[in-house]
């Protein structure tokens, strides 16, 4: 059985409560959609984990790219800061290790991304947007997996009757619901969305303890607090 895991975001305490589940229920393969480390209280910790999870494909996303490549980030008060922390805490040895995965990867029929074919930052969301087509211009197996909204999700495209899914994310979801999310491929090709609760508090707690007084991390821990990217 093949687990999705998206958007970590240094959550360790999120993906220890994901990997111990994806277990149970029979998981022996991995998908790591990118997104590992950025934001969150836990970088080191979390990626030494994921390393423990074989076989895995590994994908790049926006927050690998953005950590090795710190002067191609779009303008916004939060990511200087972090992304400096991250890169910090992980080394640049790591840091270029990271920022050279691939972009897509393929599996029985599936195509793996972070955000979509033809960008990390650009995505789908649950009801279809105007640039749909363009998205999925390139798109000719029948079934695309992709995380970066944060918001878990699973439906069939207009476009070429393509089946779309988020697995939603591990260490920070945007739906409102505190649970880490992942989910599972079976071995029939159903798609199985899981959540499960974890102690989002202490995650939120564990930024503020880790860069005190640091804007970006009040603002990461807000983000785990209310299950959503548009804090009070």
């Amino acid at each position: 059985m093949l687990a999705l895991l998206y958007d970590v975001h240094g959550n360790r305490a999120a993906l220890e409560t994901v990997i111990a589940d994806a277990r149970a229920q029979g998981a022996d393969h991995w998908v790591l959609g990118g997104d590992y480390t950025l934001f969150g209280p836990q970088p080191e910790e979390t990626l030494a984990l994921l390393r423990t999870l074989a076989p895995a494909m590994w994908i790049r996303g926006n927050g690998e790219r953005w950590t090795a490549q710190p002067g191609a980030v779009p303008d916004n008060p939060i990511l200087p800061d972090a992304i400096a922390a991250c890169r910090e805490a992980l080394g640049a040895e790591t840091v270029r290790e990271l920022g050279e995965l691939p972009e897509q990867g393929l599996h029985e029929q599936t195509r793996y991304v972070h955000g979509s074919p033809v960008s990390d930052v650009r995505s789908f969301f649950p009801q279809p947007a105007d640039d749909e087509q363009e998205l999925l211009e390139d798109v000719t197996e029948p079934r695309l997996v992709f995380g970066h909204t944060h918001l878990p999700f699973r439906r069939i495209s207009a476009i070429g009757g393509i089946e779309l899914v988020n697995p939603g994310s591990v260490g920070m979801p945007f739906d409102g619901d505190h649970r880490a999310a992942y989910a599972l491929i079976h071995p029939d090709r159903r798609v199985e969305h899981r959540r499960l609760p974890y102690d989002h508090a202490a995650a939120a707690a564990a930024m503020r303890e880790r860069w005190p007084g640091a804007p970006w991390a009040e603002s990461v821990a807000r983000r785990i607090e209310q299950a959503t990217m548009d804090v009070a």
